[in-house]
């Protein structure tokens, strides 16, 4: 164990943190109470196959995505490690279309867990990481709290995170004093610090989007991403990569780790959805832990946290990442909103012919 002297545990580390919090450790309780759901879902996600978890579930979630049987396994993990310790009063998962009541032989907590059980399941079977997402919230009442309870703005959490299952399982947490990742150490059980003080830096070369949605993308979408593509031929004189997992919780690590941009924008595909991702369980826990790492996130028209939720399972466009980048994204919004902006042109077509002809 000397390997271990001075290293800092999840547990050391939100002592320290949560020191002034005034809640009697009531907190850090409840964030290592997940952390031990972690610990349950790296255990089924690291046994592949060979846990026979694999497959749908027979069901669709309340979105219409059919479930798998690791979907309701976190879920059911993470209920079971959270809800008997009197520190929720109430929980709400991507899962389940209301919000979890605590049973009432248990007693109840200050606070609201809001929480994605598995990100990027589907993606599961090939062997993609894929991860878990979480929110803390206040509960200002002493009744069992309703929907209209979890409807908080992002700027309200006072905790937030992801775990992502990959060749190492890691914890990247914030409770608004920085983000921080933990790596869990799977021989003594216990996660550990080994990225203080996580940040993203202002500028980047690199951006994530399914470039396969781009004739469903609107303007200010198509000109950021056209500029990229053009590298140091077009107007921002350099050049840059795309790297897109298709599973967010890895895409936003590798932003947290190297910087970069993550966009789900709203698109025309589904004109009755206004985004992909959900509010809630999604974008407002990876808002928090962005900005806290000196990044940003954004709708394209205006910051993530600010969003007055109006639903539990409400969508919106997302765009994460590195603070330059994502304003510049926003002024594109405010310039095609504006009549400013200069029109997009596929690099294949021009004006007055069908394609375009070098001179």
């Amino acid at each position: 164990m000397r390997m271990y002297s001075g290293r800092t545990t999840l547990s050391k580390f939100l002592i320290e943190q949560l020191n002034d919090a005034g809640d009697g450790g009531q907190l850090a309780g409840l964030l290592v109470d997940m952390a031990a759901a972690v610990k349950t879902i790296a255990a089924m996600t690291g046994k592949g196959a060979l846990g026979g978890h694999y497959g749908g579930a027979g069901a669709a979630n309340i979105h219409g995505e059919e479930q798998k049987k690791l979907d309701m396994l976190a879920d059911e993990a993470i209920m079971d490690h959270c809800e008997w310790g009197g520190l929720v009063a109430g929980m709400a998962s991507e899962e389940h279309e209301e919000p979890l009541q605590i049973p009432p032989d248990f007693q109840r907590g200050p606070y609201l867990l809001v929480f994605d059980p598995l990100d990027g399941s589907s993606n599961v079977e090939m062997n993609v990481s894929v991860g878990t997402i979480f929110s803390v919230l206040r509960h200002g009442s002493e009744a069992a709290p309703i929907e209209r309870d979890f409807l908080q703005p992002g700027v309200r959490q006072i905790a937030a995170g992801y775990a992502i299952y990959g060749p190492a399982t890691m914890l990247v947490l914030t409770v608004g004093k920085g983000t921080h990742g933990f790596t869990l150490d799977r021989e003594i059980g216990n996660f550990v610090l080994t990225h203080p003080e996580i940040r993203i830096a202002p500028d980047s070369s690199e951006f994530g989007i399914n470039t396969s949605n781009e004739r469903f993308w609107e303007p200010p979408v198509q000109r950021y991403v056209s500029e990229c593509q053009a590298g140091a031929t077009g107007i921002r004189g350099r050049d840059f990569n795309m790297r897109w997992i298709a599973s967010m919780v890895a895409d936003v690590h590798r932003i947290l780790m190297r910087g970069g941009v993550f966009m789900y924008p709203r698109d025309t595909k589904f004109p009755g959805k206004p985004g992909r991702l959900r509010l809630m369980y999604e974008a407002n826990p990876i808002a928090f832990v962005v900005e806290q790492a000196g990044g940003a996130a954004s709708t394209g028209r205006g910051r993530m946290l600010e969003v007055q939720p109006e639903a539990l399972h409400q969508r919106v466009p997302v765009a994460f990442g590195s603070r330059h980048e994502i304003e510049r994204i926003e002024r594109y919004h405010a310039e095609y909103d504006g009549g400013t902006d200069k029109p997009y042109h596929s690099p294949l077509f021009k004006e007055r012919s069908l394609y375009r002809t070098e001179s």
